[in-house]
């Protein structure tokens, strides 16, 4: 028997209660007199025990209402923002319509007054041509007025230069004496 399990023996303070399972025995390993479910028990009991005596329940029920106090104001906080956001976007969405009427009101306007800087243009545009005309007719007559003293400057000294030229051959100086006689009697 050189192979055969060592058997340990135990104390009759840990050994107590030995239960038949088929062929062989099972004992139960035993703490003062206590089956192991019945340790867990009692261990349970205790720190339960600790756990009210130390408050822990209230301290758990405690955080827990606080971070849902925390949670709660949180949602409060995103209802209050998501009711902004809304407002906001409302308030926007209305802007976006006013500048849409104003813009299209400026367009109007702006091809009103388009309409009108195009009439008043034209009506510029003939009077700048009666204008013109009327300028360029006075320059004409100015001209002719012109080119008709010249002419006439030109006839009366070629008048001139052949009335000295007559007067030159036929009269001398008692003609001339007796011609400023009668200028002088005349006057």
């Amino acid at each position: 028997m050189a192979n055969a399990p060592e058997v340990f023996s135990t104390t009759a303070a840990t050994v107590a209660a030995e239960v038949e399972h088929g062929a062989g025995k099972h004992i139960e390993p035993q703490l003062f007199g206590l089956a192991p479910y019945q340790i867990v028990a009692i261990s349970m009991l205790v720190l339960i025990a600790i756990m009210v005596w130390k408050k822990v329940p209230g301290m758990i029920m405690g955080g827990l209402d606080s971070r849902i106090a925390a949670i709660r104001t949180q949602l409060d906080e995103a209802k209050q923002l998501r009711a902004e956001a809304e407002a906001l976007r409302n308030e926007y969405a209305a802007k976006i319509a006013n500048a849409e009427k104003d813009a299209e009101a400026m367009i109007a306007g702006a091809q009103t007054e388009a309409d009108a800087i195009l009439a008043k243009a034209e009506a510029d545009g003939q009077q700048m041509v009666v204008r013109r005309k009327q300028l360029a007719e006075d320059k004409i007559s100015a001209a002719e007025r012109e080119a008709v003293d010249q002419v006439r400057r030109r006839a009366a000294t070629a008048a001139t230069l052949a009335a000295r030229g007559l007067i030159a051959e036929k009269h001398d100086a008692a003609a001339d004496s007796k011609l400023a006689d009668q200028v002088i009697a005349g006057i």
